[in-house]
């Protein structure tokens, strides 16, 4: 990126105003991307915990398979999930609160005895499994800021700073020839006024 400037003292004060606000951004940025690195990596562990524990938990009625088939799944619904917001490192990010269910009510005498515990194995399946999907979403918000940060802290370290350094030091080289030629170009004019009024006495 080419900063546009001019070779006079105002340019130069805005281009050090401008370098002073991004030196002093510059390191809330990088500790802003580093919270956010390690809350998308929390994030992401607890994303295959739950996938883990969900397996697991699928994996202990493996053998109850056949018994699925007579369950009548619209006894147990979703009705609500509540979920708050948290502010991480500036990013609003979901929170699960509560699940809330509705439960069809069954006759427990015209149904099998295991249906109220089919019931509470999937109310447990349905919260890993929305939990899961709130972390998720969680690590998706949180890791789009932290590309972001990373961006404006990589334009900043290694576009925006250098380019500011390096126009500032052209114009302060540029005022200082100019300050000097004008030195010089007085002296010139000086000893000729003075060559010429020897040459008057």
């Amino acid at each position: 990126m080419a900063v546009k400037f001019q070779y006079n003292k105002t340019s130069l004060q805005n281009l050090g105003k401008q370098l002073k606000v991004r030196q002093r951004t510059l390191p809330t940025l990088k500790n802003k991307e580093s919270a956010l690195r390690s809350e998308v990596k929390r994030a992401k562990d607890m994303v295959s915990e739950l996938d883990n524990k969900f397996m697991e938990e699928m994996g202990r009625y493996d053998g109850m398979v056949r018994l699925w088939g007579e369950f009548d799944q619209s006894l147990l619904r979703v009705d609500n999930v509540v979920l708050s917001v948290k502010k991480i490192a500036g990013v609003m990010t979901p929170v699960l609160d509560e699940v809330e269910f509705g439960v069809e009510p069954f006759h427990a005498f015209s149904r099998p005895l295991w249906f109220a515990d089919g019931i509470a194995i999937l109310r447990s399946l349905a919260e890993i499994a929305i939990n899961r999907e709130v972390y998720a979403r969680k690590m998706e918000l949180l890791d789009h800021s932290r590309k972001k940060t990373t961006q404006k802290v990589n334009l900043y370290e290694k576009v925006q700073i250098p380019g500011f350094e390096d126009a500032i030091r052209k114009i302060k080289r540029f005022l200082e020839d100019e300050d000097n030629l004008s030195k010089s170009a007085q002296k010139i004019v000086k000893t000729r006024q003075e060559k010429e009024r020897e040459v008057e006495q």
